[in-house]
């Protein structure tokens, strides 16, 4: 339990959570995750969030290591959410800091989970500044990124800004810095999950914010989850890889989802494929029964169009159908265009209720609905051919005009 010296008189004390699957009760976390919190040791000693319910001994055994935890002055919690905060009341008990500062908006968050009205709170807001020493921490309110009470600090004399959930990923590994990291591409993959699963709808909101990342002079990039991004070059492309993402530009590339109960959707899906390869897009074919909704959601990270189908059932779509279009939804992506398919053997509203949820998303959908009754014949998977080489041409033509 040793904790990592990230900078002079500068540590990581935080936990990983080898078995962390369940990330946030609504997205996976199939490595596990980290729970970074960081030391600052000056004239004033400071501690930056802290970690998960259950794993504040953890954090207190690893800062005793290089700090008697009485020894801290202040706590700053950048974000109230529990894995940061979930054991605050417990190192607040052992440390008795002089105060605790946390945003204006996180003062709610924190009476709300803990209702407490004598520890030594103070609010800060963008632009306040404490002194600890040698060192400034510089307070950067991140609303809604992904918390109302969200907030980062910035040390100017160290270069360094601890950026809470932005800039994270969810990878447990005993290295603690990128450039140490052996898997490049796991680590690009975990980027993409964490920001399409909780970033992505406040992409407009990270769009601002980066060019106040951009103005400040740093070399370390410290997030509560994941690896830390240590250089200049490492700094400037995760900044870079998050105005990708939160730009949204069309990709050559479709995501075909769909359930099926007797076969005959999941034909349609594969000929719809077929029609998009052989006319230039890659595909990635994903059932509902089989992939997680989060992880279905990764993938349309590097795809512009979005292809479901379900069958009829009971006048709708099947129940997986239906909780990944609406997940979908509340993550609000953008600029993508959508199709809908399906089969049927009585009433066959399916493949119209896909599409209305698509285009509610703001996606063009070139195509009308396609459904199948019962199972498909040859002229039933040419028209899937053919739709899949229609919506080719749509997502070409969108990629050209981005």
């Amino acid at each position: 339990m040793q904790p990592v010296a990230i900078k002079n008189d500068i540590f990581w004390v935080g936990c990983v959570d080898y078995d962390h699957r369940d990330f946030h009760g609504y997205s996976t976390s199939p490595e596990g995750t980290t729970y970074n919190a960081y030391l600052i040791k000056d004239q004033k000693n400071a501690l930056f969030d802290t970690v998960y319910p259950g794993f504040g001994k953890t954090l207190l055994c690893r800062l005793a290591k290089t700090l008697d935890p009485e020894k801290i002055d202040y706590i700053i919690c950048n974000h109230m959410e529990f894995d940061h905060a979930g054991s605050l009341a417990e190192i607040v008990e052992r440390t008795k800091p002089e105060k605790i500062f946390v945003s204006q908006t996180g003062m709610k968050s924190l009476q709300g989970y803990y209702g407490q009205t004598d520890w030594p709170l103070v609010p800060v807001k963008s632009g306040d500044s404490i002194s600890l020493g040698k060192r400034t921490v510089v307070f950067q309110e991140t609303r809604m990124l992904h918390w109302p009470d969200s907030m980062v600090s910035y040390i100017p004399e160290e270069k360094l800004l601890i950026s809470n959930d932005i800039f994270g990923q969810n990878i447990a590994s005993t290295v603690r810095f990128l450039d140490e990291y052996k898997d490049k591409g796991d680590y690009e993959h975990r980027v993409k999950e964490y920001f399409y699963n909780i970033v992505l709808p406040y992409s407009p909101i990270v769009l601002k914010a980066l060019p106040i990342v951009e103005k400040l002079d740093i070399d370390m990039i410290a997030p509560d989850h994941g690896l830390i991004h240590r250089g200049v070059d490492a700094c400037r492309a995760i900044v870079e890889t998050y105005r990708n993402l939160a730009e949204q530009k069309p990709q050559k590339k479709a995501l075909i989802f769909f359930d099926t109960m007797w076969h005959s959707t999941e034909q349609m899906a594969y000929a719809i494929g077929s029609g998009l390869e052989d006319n230039g897009v890659p595909i990635r074919i994903m059932s509902t029964k089989n992939n997680h909704h989060s992880t279905i959601q990764t993938e349309l990270a590097d795809c512009g169009c979005v292809i479901a189908g379900s069958p009829t059932h009971n006048n709708t779509i099947l129940p997986l159908v239906s909780a990944q279009l609406t997940y979908m939804k509340g993550l609000k992506p953008l600029h993508r265009i959508g199709g809908a398919f399906g089969s049927y053997g009585w009433s066959g509203e399916s493949a119209k209720i896909i599409h209305e949820a698509l285009a509610s998303m703001g996606m063009e959908m070139p195509c009308q609905p396609l459904k199948c009754a019962w199972r498909p014949t040859k002229d039933v998977l040419k028209a899937c051919h053919a739709f899949g080489e229609t919506m080719a041409k749509a997502l070409i033509a969108k990629c050209e005009q981005a």
